[in-house]
């Protein structure tokens, strides 16, 4: 394993990447690190790959802007680009996860040179519209409490999670996991409540998760913050304008999906599954995997059932 970096402008991003052959780059959502790939670094190097896992601006070993805007998926999406350009010397494979998947479905629309094949994991693919979903939550919601609205006043969610970043970590990555009962992230609490409100700090954590690496995600957000990682939330906004050019396209690159079967990213809209139909607006759609008993960290709950069904796709590549 080494580590490069890749400048986008006055952007750094630290990229880690094994081994040799066609370029996979994963790009990791939120409150995770390039780590969280660990499982599919260490497959897919020995199958004949290079495999390269991004810390996201705001995360990690990367830069971490102020602003609000830098966090847009044009912005995002052009860091994946130069990292690209700086360890390829032609298209690449982007694997994304929760707001990796967003990221790599648009980089897949805006640099489509730059993209052979894109997966998202835990978010499908869906064309944009004229209205961000935050928007759209802030009606769904009213007076119930949803983090993304939560999230959206600077300096609220950041004082809560970094008081104890340990603690806030070990519950949000239970609530979402599938060893989680029913209800534990989407709970019914008032609008004025906090995110870790009535979340279970698990003890001893699933075994998925291990002392150490927990321990490697809490040093990262005690060092680095959570303000870059919550400024995506707040950053929705502005990819209404300048995703415009691309509003409503279909993926043309080969794509798949892999999502848990208990994530309950799946059900942010009342009666309406997000994952019916992941491949409805991807022109070229291999196919999608749905795990069982599994939640929304789902290439790290079920490494083995995602590198199978990862492995399948790029062996149709």
């Amino acid at each position: 394993m080494e580590f490069k970096e890749a400048r986008n402008g006055d952007i750094v991003i630290r990229v880690a990447i094994k081994g040799s052959g066609p370029v996979v780059l994963c790009v990791h959502g939120w409150p995770e690190l390039w780590y969280s790939w660990r499982h599919q670094i260490s497959h897919f190097s020995e199958l004949g790959y290079t495999v390269a896992a991004m810390d996201v601006r705001g995360y990690g070993g990367s830069s971490k802007p102020e602003s609000i805007s830098a966090y847009s998926i044009k912005n995002l999406s052009s860091d994946v680009a130069a990292i690209i350009r700086e360890i390829s010397n032609g298209p690449v494979v982007l694997l994304g996860h929760d707001w990796g998947a967003p990221i790599v479905w648009n980089t897949a629309l805006l640099y489509p040179d730059l993209v052979r094949a894109v997966a998202g994991l835990s978010v499908p693919y869906t064309p944009g519209s004229d209205t961000a979903f935050i928007d759209m939550a802030k009606q769904l919601y009213a007076d119930r409490f949803f983090y993304q609205i939560y999230f959206q006043t600077e300096g609220i969610a950041e004082a809560e999670l970094e008081a104890d970043v340990p603690a806030a970590l070990r519950k949000i990555y239970y609530a979402i996991s599938g060893d989680a009962p029913s209800g534990t992230w989407l709970t019914d609490k008032p609008g004025d409540s906090q995110l870790l409100d009535g979340m279970v700090d698990p003890d001893p954590f699933p075994t998925w998760l291990t002392t150490a690496d927990l321990e490697k995600y809490s040093n990262a957000f005690q060092t680095g913050g959570f303000r870059g990682p919550l400024n995506r939330y707040r950053a929705q906004g502005f990819d209404i304008e300048e995703l415009v050019a691309i509003r409503g396209q279909t993926i043309q690159q080969p794509a798949c999906f892999i999502g848990g079967e208990k994530d309950p990213v799946r059900h942010f809209v009342t009666g309406f599954d997000m994952y019916a139909n992941p491949g409805a607006a991807c022109d070229d759609f291999r196919g999608s995997t749905i795990i069982d008993g599994v939640g929304h960290w789902v290439q790290q709950e079920a490494p083995a059932e995602t590198n199978a069904a990862l492995k399948t796709f790029l062996s149709s590549l």
